[in-house]
Formats: C-alpha cells, structure tokens, sequence
C-alpha cells in the first residue's frame, strides 16, 4: 500500500520512491510506488501531474518545500533524466496509482516531482471553495451538493437559489477571512462517532473521517490537498451564479486563477475603452450609447429599405413575370419581402433569387391569386432546391449557380411551365446591381 506522504504536508513538491508495480494499460501504464507525494483525482480535486526523474541516491524521505521556496531547492537540473511523464494520479482499489507515459522496472527508484504550480493552485481554489461553502452554508443553511475542478472555473452546486447579491456579501465575507491569515487544521478521526463538532459531509461516512477546519469559516470532512494558511489562497473571486437543479452553480476562482481571469476582464475593458473613448469605469454608458445610436441606424436602415423596395416593385408593375436574381441580402426577411411587394403589381409570377454560387441561393416565389406549385416543383427538380409553401407563394433554396439559375428562366417558357409565357421578363441583378434583362 502506498504511503501518502500529501496527507502529512501537502506542501512536499517531490520524493523517492521505489517502483511496486507497473501495468501496461489502454491510455498509457499504472505505476505505483511504496510512497509519494502525488494526490490522487478525488473529492471534485484532479489527480496530480509531473514526472519521475532518474533518483539521485538511496534516501527515501519526503523532500519538504516550502509552499513559495525556489524550484532548485527540489535538486533539479538541466541534466536530470526524466524516466517518464505522469498524466494523471488515480485511486483504485483503496490505492495509489500514477498513470504515465513509459514503463518503469519494478524496484527501480525514482525521484517523484509533481508540478507544483498546477497543485498549488488547485489547492488555493480548494481551500477557498471550502470557505465559499461554509460561509453560505451558515448564512443560508444551504448543502454544498456538487464541487468540480474543471480547467476553466471551479464550480459548486448549492440546494437552494442565491442572488449575486446574496454573493456579493459573501464574497467580501470570504475575502475577510483571507486577510485574516489563520492556519487552516487537518485532524484525523477513527470514526465519525468520533469528531466531537459539528461539520459539513456530502454523505455519510464510515471508518476514519479528516475534518479540514478553517477558523471562522468551516469545518468540513474532506480528503483533499489544502494551503497550510488562509492568506495563501489569495484573491476569491465569485464570477457567476445560475438556476441549477432546483438550486444553483455558482462559478469561482481564486489565487492565481483569479488573478489571471481579472487580468485578462481588465485588458479587455481596457481595449473597449480606447475604442469608445471612455473612462475604464465608464464603458458600460458608452456600449449603451453605442447600441443606441446602432439601434437608431437599424431602423433608419429598414425605413429606406422597405422605400428602395416599393420604388424597385413600382418600376415593374405591369411586368408579368419576373425573375429577380441578386446577391446575399443583408435581410434574411428581404427576398421574401422583395417578392410579396413585385408579386402585388407585377401581374404576372413573381422569382427573387439571393445569394451566392459558394453558398446557395435562397428563393421566394408567388403570384397574387396564383397557384406556383408547379414551378416550386420545376425549380426544386432542375436547381436541386428544397422548399414550399401555399399555392401563391412559397420559398425555399436551390444549390445551384446563378448562370444556372437564368439559365432555367431562359428556357422554361419552351415547356410553358405554370402559364409563364414570352411576355414575361427576367432581371438578372448580382450585388443589387442590375446586370440584364431576359425576356422569355
């Protein structure tokens, strides 16, 4: 059985150890040692990751470092060799296993380093989420139902609805104890029966219990790593809380993590206030202003479109039937409206095509009084369309080119499909701009 020399000092960055075992499996091969430093994935805390370095002598003992000492202090060089890289840390059968990325003979000894900064701050988010917990849980009476670690946020599941009010004061309350700077105490119980206080638990447990306390905030049973003082978590930073489960997730960071999130939130207001020209406190008036005056120019937009719209279906009242072929409409309502206005005063069958050849036409096709479901047949059959709709009207789109498209108009008035005769008129038009006009 490996000895867990984490539960002693989480701050060990590395040890010797001696090769037990090595299993060859589908992701890589399971090394386990006869101790290490390394924390398995457990209790919504990923396992750990680092390497086995070649050993530099027969001592075994923990190599204790402190939580923010200098990385040479792990007896590292550039010339150490890494006898393999460990991916993940996993628990299975009650032990300790490393999953890595090369096999290594059993009994060979090993130096066991873990990446330090990935493990010191999964345990600032950790410590943090405990006091996170614990205060809302004294505030609210509300269970901590899920916790994860996940690459981008640390979330927790609560039974019960918060505001971010609610989180507002509780993030100062959390913050507080931050400052405070207490040790944060791990005791070891046989069994639950045991612990003389009251304390947090997702379920019940049996056997020996670890209760985590941090002063003022907390008590809790929890297996996994923690910063030895309260100011080493650094920052805590609640980000989001959303309805979930009949209660809600609520999204933190904390320590380095946080930092880092607040960094980048601050260059990116940073950015947006050169671009607007305002205070960095002051962005928000100036986007509201912004899609005010954006808003303002979308209706205007629309007022001379419809106009543009009914002067174009003017110019061809009395047309008969018309195809109309063009580009992409910034209005993906446009080609139906474009339609419904020349159908009223065309007198005849009314074709809008708009589009592109590298993507697809979408098309509206009616006739006032009409029945254009021959044609929508004929066009979906020859164009490798889709679509439909009433008798006087439908849409859809075709993946055809648009030579091909007026290729179609040209020649159907041969076949005098659905009554299009050669007095009709084909307006070939390609970025709204007019290019022909066919008369089929």
């Amino acid at each position: 059985m490996t000895k867990r020399l984490f539960d002693e000092d989480a701050t060990l960055r590395a040890c010797s150890a001696v090769v037990t075992v090595c299993e060859k499996k589908d992701d890589g091969y399971l090394i386990r040692l006869d101790r290490t430093v390394f924390y398995p994935e457990g209790g919504g805390q990923p396992g750990d990751i680092g390497v086995f370095f070649a050993s530099q002598g027969d001592e075994l003992s923990g190599l204790p470092i402190d939580s923010v000492g200098d990385e040479t202090s792990l007896h590292i060089s550039d010339t150490d060799k890494a006898l393999c890289h460990v991916l993940d840390t996993r628990e299975i059968g009650g032990d300790i296993a490393h999953l890595t990325d090369a096999p290594l003979p059993v009994g060979t000894r090993v130096r066991a380093v873990i990446d330090w900064e990935r493990r010191f701050s999964l345990m600032q988010n950790h410590s943090g989420e405990h006091i996170v917990s614990g205060l809302i849980h004294e505030a609210f009476g509300y269970e901590n139902v899920g916790f994860h670690m996940g690459s981008d946020f640390l979330t927790i599941d609560l039974n019960g609805e918060l505001t971010m009010e609610d989180l507002a004061v509780i993030q100062l309350r959390a913050n507080e104890i931050v400052w405070r700077d207490v040790p944060i105490e791990i005791e070891l119980f046989e069994s639950s029966e045991a612990v003389p206080y009251d304390y947090r638990s997702k379920k019940a447990l049996l056997g020996q219990v670890r209760i985590v306390t941090i002063p003022g905030a907390d008590v809790c049973a929890c297996c996994g790593t923690h910063v030895p003082t309260t100011g080493q978590i650094g920052l805590i930073k609640l980000i989001s809380c959303v309805r979930f489960k009949g209660g809600v997730r609520i999204e933190m960071l904390c320590g380095r993590r946080a930092l880092a999130y607040l960094e980048a939130t601050w260059q990116e207001n940073h950015r947006i206030s050169n671009l607007l020209s305002a205070k960095p406190l002051e962005t928000s008036k100036a986007v509201a202003r912004v899609m005010e005056n954006a808003q303002k120019a979308e209706f205007e937009l629309i007022r001379l479109e419809n106009e543009a719209r009914e002067r174009f279906a003017k110019e061809l009242m009395g047309k008969g039937n018309v195809v109309i072929l063009s580009g992409p409409m910034r209005d993906p309502q446009g080609v139906r409206q474009l339609a419904n206005a020349v159908m009223e005063v065309c007198g005849g069958i009314c074709c809008v095509f708009a589009g592109s050849d590298e993507t697809d036409y979408k098309y509206a096709i009616g006739e006032k009084d009409g029945d254009v479901r021959p044609l929508v047949k004929a066009v979906n059959d020859s164009l490798g369309g889709r679509g439909g709709g009433k008798p006087f009207f439908a849409q859809g789109s075709v993946g055809a080119t648009g030579e091909k498209i007026a290729s179609f108009f040209t020649n159907v008035a041969d076949r005098d499909l659905a009554g299009i005769q050669d007095t009709g008129t084909v307006l070939l038009s390609r970025n709204h701009h007019r290019l022909s006009i066919i008369r089929i």
